[in-house]
């Protein structure tokens, strides 16, 4: 982003906090999109999990896992898609607050400070040109941001991109059903991840099958490691 369009996103922030005051999506109290003590009440993604797809319950790399490797390197949830953590991915997603993505962002960089994956590229899962116009932003793109200034890591959202519009994924029926769906629909570019340790980011998964697409893509063109991150994983 252009020194121009970061003064322009502080200035639209400012200008909405005067308009509309922070309010916390949990309790209602007034100051933050998320005051502390909700914060503290999100419910974590606990271990044991697989290391490889955050399936809960496994405290090695799981069999589903071995049978069927996921071509990312691993997974990284920080909360259980249930209670707040699913009311602040909706009201990111489809309220259109995406001042939201902030305050999820540093609550996920707290999450990642023990386990953060080798990184020199963060890259969010892009959605198809209706969807983003529709919602008029994409939100794992507005976390990834959030994140990476969190991090101090660079973002692309060049490097990857759909090559035809999907289904939403929360319309399919299975694992099975969500993998066709969008099997084929992404595309990464070489001048981009090719090299690169990439942390690919989404701000929910549930069977994997977008974040496998999108690894997939990245691994063909190069990059060096694939890391899945999400802030919310549904068990």
């Amino acid at each position: 982003m252009t020194i121009g369009g970061v003064l322009a996103e502080r200035v639209g922030r400012i200008a909405l906090d005067l308009i509309f005051p922070a309010r916390c999506v949990g309790c209602g109290a007034g100051g933050s999109f998320i005051c502390p003590t909700c914060a503290a009440a999100l419910p974590e993604a606990a271990q044991p999990r697989c290391p490889r797809c955050w399936r809960p319950g496994a405290a090695a790399v799981c069999d589903s896992c071995r049978l069927d490797p996921p071509p990312f390197d691993g997974l990284f949830a920080a909360y259980v898609y249930s209670g707040l953590a699913r009311e602040l991915v909706h009201h990111l997603k489809y309220r259109e607050t995406a001042a939201l993505a902030a305050p999820m962002a540093s609550l996920l960089a707290q999450a990642l400070a023990a386990r953060a994956p080798p990184a020199d590229l963060i890259v969010p899962v892009p959605l198809s040109g209706a969807r983003r116009r529709a919602r008029g932003y994409n939100q794992s793109e507005a976390l990834a941001r959030s994140l990476g200034r969190e991090l101090g890591l660079p973002v692309s959202r060049r490097a990857l991109s759909r090559r035809r519009h999907t289904l939403p994924q929360a319309r399919s029926h299975g694992a099975e059903e969500r993998r066709r769906n969008v099997e084929g629909a992404f595309a990464a570019r070489a001048d981009e991840a090719s090299g690169r340790r990439v942390l690919l980011l989404d701000d929910v998964t549930t069977t994997g099958a977008t974040l496998r697409a999108c690894a997939g893509a990245l691994q063909e063109a190069g990059a060096a490691s694939v890391w899945a991150v999400a802030f919310a994983r549904e068990d």
